[in-house]
């Protein structure tokens, strides 16, 4: 005969322990696995940030240089009645409480809508100002004019080009006696009349991504073809 079986044997479960501990185990590698996910999250968020921040400032440097390298001046007058001139190409470029500035004129200017009554000529500025939402924060401000008038200097619009940044410094390269230089002014004629840098040697300093360490600088240069005045006539240097 087949032996019966045992009622409370074939019952039997887990017990409440055994229950209780299998929770607090899946709990602990529930645990382990959020954590691991979390950081794993935190550390792509961080890299994202500074290649973010990394994109954003040589995107910046990068639009300097294309737009430094198609800087020119002109050396036509109204040699009949000078009182008539109403447009004044220049490249000054000079020291500021904030690192450098520079004011020029170019050929960089796009159109934006068709038939629009411009050219491909502007006037540039590039400087470090104060952020116009918060005084505490400086930013790197890109100003530009359309149609170039007699002052080189002012008008147009501003616009942020890098947030963020701690000072801009531009040096000059003088092709004729292959020094640098902080200054360059073509509307002195004691300093550099009629002619542009060879190359003009950028650098950028923000503060550390992480908020914390010495500030990281990026640079470049740009290279300016057109060194001399334009004149179709008469040159003079």
């Amino acid at each position: 005969m087949t032996r019966p079986l045992d009622v409370r044997a074939a019952r039997s479960g887990m017990t409440l322990i055994e229950v209780m501990m299998a929770m607090v185990i899946f709990s602990m590698i529930s645990s382990m696995l959020y954590g691991g996910f979390a950081q794993t999250a935190l550390n792509k968020k961080r890299v994202e940030t500074r290649l973010d921040r990394a994109h954003e400032v040589r995107a910046g440097i990068e639009r300097m240089a294309r737009e430094l390298s198609m800087a020119y001046v002109s050396a036509h007058e109204n040699k009949t009645n000078p009182s008539l001139k109403v447009v004044t190409t220049a490249f000054i470029a000079k020291e500021v409480s904030d690192g450098s500035r520079v004011d020029f004129t170019s050929f960089s200017h796009q159109r934006l809508y068709r038939d629009a009554h411009e050219s491909d000529q502007n006037e540039l500025s590039y400087y470090v100002t104060t952020h116009p939402d918060d005084g505490s924060r400086k930013v790197l401000a890109r100003r530009e004019q359309a149609r170039i008038d007699d002052d080189p200097q002012e008008g147009g619009h501003t616009q942020i080009l890098i947030e963020d940044v701690e000072s801009l410094e531009l040096s000059y390269l003088d092709s004729l006696t292959g020094e640098w230089t902080d200054y360059w002014d073509t509307t002195q004629d004691a300093m550099h009349p009629n002619r542009l840098p060879a190359q003009v040697k950028i650098l950028v300093t923000v503060p550390n991504i992480k908020g914390r360490g010495p500030d990281q600088t990026f640079g470049t240069r740009a290279v300016l073809p057109l060194r001399f005045a334009l004149n179709h006539a008469i040159y003079k240097h």
